[in-house]
């Protein structure tokens, strides 16, 4: 009898160690490591925060039922990845990855690293896939985020995800003003006398408290004018075109507002700026009724396209998340069909505005009632779709040569220095141009 009784006390402690073994694997999304016995194997790099930095607490949910979706659709394929890599580490993982070898099949790529890794021939040439696969269709895509995964003439990403940057308004000041909400076609020239009327000291104080702007910055007034600096392999820019020097006066137009004073966000945060550019995914964010944090709880707000330059149109920045193939897979076809799953598929599409702050990269999902509705309900307001749909027509991607970052920095110091120096800008861009084309070629010699 003691026997028997030692006997099932064992066999309830060996069940009860199973159970929980089984139970922590599934939680943690561990048992996605571990090889089964089926013919496939799909290797996936992920990370495992928000790429817009918006805590949903809904780490991989999107991944995770396209997984259980494919795997069910292709019985003799296992797909898994390695959980718990954050962002901010994603980047350096995914390195060591390829150094030793053991690059994912499909991974997420991020828009700072898609160049670097293009560059390095680390990414899959997908033009043969595309070609022969009668199924997919690249114009089902929006064609700047789709433009976003090519790179030398080659496609080699697809779009999973994206937001545009989007002027937001506090509507409370534009209210209080009398000055009605500016359409999305607007220009510079409304968008300065906005500024122009609302800048002022509200309290009697003699110091200037209400603003125009905030962070409206150089890339933006570039970006509006049509300005194209760089040639597309970095080798040279031409920074004595009119359309920069028409960029540059505006923004000194602007900055002359507010006599001095350097607006902050935290001024906008307090309800004391009108205009704050911004992606559409911070709006998303903190314009959820989910969200506990209300950033901007104390004033009525709302986004519209961005401000166009008399050279050029309402044009604005577009962050893409892709999804890119390894050069080295085993797994070219399967590969294919989950990326195809991940960034085609409506019902998975869909699941961005359920679990992420950005937008479909499908007109198709992004448009749709459905999706229109459920960012009316989160959000709060009788959200426009237009206004999305106009700053989505209208966005830009930028250039993919090595040092671009590098580069950018050198033409901000460039533009600094000119609106501080309060000298004749056109003599100013004759100078500067010779510099950073310069600090170019010394970059192109050091990259060789």
């Amino acid at each position: 009898m003691k026997l028997t009784f030692y006997k099932t006390r064992r066999f309830r402690v060996g069940v009860s160690i199973i159970v929980m073994l089984a139970a922590f694997f599934i939680m943690t999304g561990q048992y996605r490591m571990v090889r089964f016995s089926k013919d496939k194997v799909l290797t996936v790099g992920v990370f495992s925060d928000n790429y817009w930095g918006i805590h949903y607490g809904y780490a991989n949910k999107i991944v995770d039922d396209a997984i259980s979706r494919f795997e069910k659709e292709h019985p003799d394929v296992q797909v898994r990845y390695e959980s718990g890599i954050m962002k901010a580490d994603y980047s350096e993982w995914l390195s060591e990855q390829m150094m030793n070898d053991t690059m994912p099949d499909v991974f997420f790529i991020l828009g700072d690293d898609f160049s670097v890794f293009a560059r390095i021939g680390a990414l899959k040439d997908l033009d043969d896939l595309i070609k022969k696969d009668a199924s997919f269709d690249p114009s089902e895509y929006y064609k700047t985020a789709y433009d976003s995964g090519n790179y030398s003439g080659s496609q080699c990403a697809l779009p999973y995800e994206c937001a545009p940057n989007m002027m937001f308004v506090n509507k409370t000041i534009l209210d209080r003003e009398q000055i009605a909400m500016p359409s999305r076609d607007w220009t510079w020239n409304d968008f300065y006398e906005i500024c122009r009327k609302v800048t002022k000291d509200t309290e009697g104080t003699g110091i200037i408290n209400q603003f125009g702007t905030y962070n409206y910055t150089w890339n933006d007034a570039f970006d509006a004018n049509s300005v194209n600096l760089f040639d597309e392999k970095g080798r040279s820019c031409d920074f004595t075109v009119r359309e920069v020097g028409e960029a540059i006066a505006f923004l000194e137009k602007l900055e002359g507002l507010n006599s001095g004073y350097s607006v902050s966000k935290r001024d906008f945060s307090q309800g004391n700026v009108v205009f704050q550019p911004m992606l559409f995914s911070e709006y998303r964010a903190y314009k959820s009724q989910e969200l506990s944090i209300k950033k901007y709880s104390d004033f009525e707000w709302e986004c519209i396209t961005m401000p166009a330059g008399p050279s050029g149109d309402n044009y604005s920045r577009l962050d893409t998340l892709s999804i890119a193939m390894s050069e080295k897979t085993t797994e070219e076809e399967t590969a294919w069909e989950f990326m195809k799953l991940l960034t085609q598929d409506e019902e998975i599409q869909s699941e961005i505005f359920d679990y992420s702050a950005g937008i479909s990269v499908l007109p198709s999902v992004t448009q749709s009632e459905r999706t229109i509705k459920q960012i009316a309900e989160k959000t709060g307001t009788a959200f426009n779709p237009g206004i999305l749909e106009s700053a989505m027509v209208k966005t830009l991607i930028s250039p993919r040569f090595r040092g671009y970052d590098n580069a950018l920095e050198e033409v901000g110091i460039a533009v600094r220095s000119i609106l501080d120096s309060k000298s004749n800008i056109q003599m100013e861009q004759i100078i500067w141009n010779r510099t950073l084309n310069n600090f170019l070629r010394s970059m192109q010699s050091e990259n060789g």
